[in-house]
């Protein structure tokens, strides 16, 4: 960890943003570390007190331990892993953007392959992925892994399209639940998983769809637009309020009612973020070559094992 290199600010847009107590905390961002090409997919680990994350074109996860501090190989190669996150077991699911599938690591280290075609047709690179509480697993499949050798390998779409997808839980079956985007990257379920909100870093803006019986979607609409840059993933905290990475204009901040209220000024772009710590009050924010983070005042959303009522 390096304090000297620790800088950051915050953006006050909105009186809510310093209502809600955003801007409390660290009045600085900790740099934990700097020595990727592009870093993704951050993921706390609760039980280990270790953050893992993706070095994309470098075909590895790193993980950082909390107690230590100190930096290590998680996994090497990683198959350009992008997305990571934990079902409701506790077991790592991984976007693995080289190898063109989603995976799930089991307790033993053993590799099960969740999804890897859809109707025949081989993916064309996941990017994201969100557990539900029945056990489905749901993820965004864009072509950034495809159009060329940097985070993947190039090669052809044969779907054709960039889709969001739901792995059933029980049958395994991948079923196309969302489409028509640019270029689908982060989502994340509302805290109540009555909805489901997917950035599309083409689109430049953030769309939410309501959630239906049977795991269905309705047709969605626009929730934010970046100002700026594109978005990449979205995570929420437990007021309901949404945390964006929004490349290289830091992370966005909106209240329910998709007002900006708030940025944090980052002084990398800014890929991917994650709520963690034993208080589940530390942002981590993955940006470009390097990993930040801030303790807050803010709280993360539940995690894996926890009500949602």
């Amino acid at each position: 960890m390096s304090i000297d290199d620790a800088i950051g600010l915050y953006d006050i847009l909105d009186e809510r943003f310093r209502a809600g107590r955003c801007a409390s905390g660290d009045q600085r961002l900790e740099k934990l570390h700097g020595d990727c090409r592009w870093a993704e997919g951050p993921l706390y680990l609760p039980a280990w007190r270790q953050l893992i994350w993706s070095d994309i074109p470098n075909d590895r996860m790193l993980r950082w331990d909390e107690v230590t501090g100190t930096v290590g190989v998680f996994r090497s190669p990683a198959g350009h892993s992008n997305g990571n996150t934990l079902d409701r077991e506790g077991r790592l699911i991984s976007c693995e953007q080289g190898n063109r599938r989603v995976i799930r690591t089991e307790h033993d280290g053993s590799i099960t392959i969740l999804a890897d075609r859809y109707r025949g047709k081989r993916l064309n690179s996941p990017n994201d992925a969100v557990v539900h509480s029945d056990g489905s697993v749901w993820f965004s499949d864009p072509d950034f892994g495809i159009t060329s050798d940097y985070e993947g390998h190039r090669a052809e779409s044969e779907i054709g399209a960039c889709d969001v997808y739901r792995i059933d839980q029980s049958s395994g079956e991948v079923r196309r639940v969302a489409d028509g985007f640019g270029g689908p990257n982060g989502l994340v379920f509302s805290l109540d998983e009555q909805q489901l909100f997917v950035s599309d870093t083409r689109a430049r803006h953030i769309r939410v769809f309501d959630v239906r019986e049977g795991g269905f979607l309705s047709e969605g609409e626009v929730f934010a637009e970046a100002p700026r840059s594109g978005f990449d993933n979205i995570r929420f905290d437990d007021q309901g309020r949404l945390w964006a990475a929004a490349l290289d204009d830091g992370v966005h901040c909106y209240d329910p009612d998709g007002t900006l209220t708030g940025r944090l000024l980052v002084p990398e772009p800014v890929s991917n973020l994650t709520f963690g710590g034993p208080k589940n009050n530390r942002l981590f924010i993955t940006a470009t070559t390097s990993v930040y983070s801030l303790v807050m005042s803010v709280t993360g959303t539940h995690r894996v094992g926890r009500s949602r009522s």
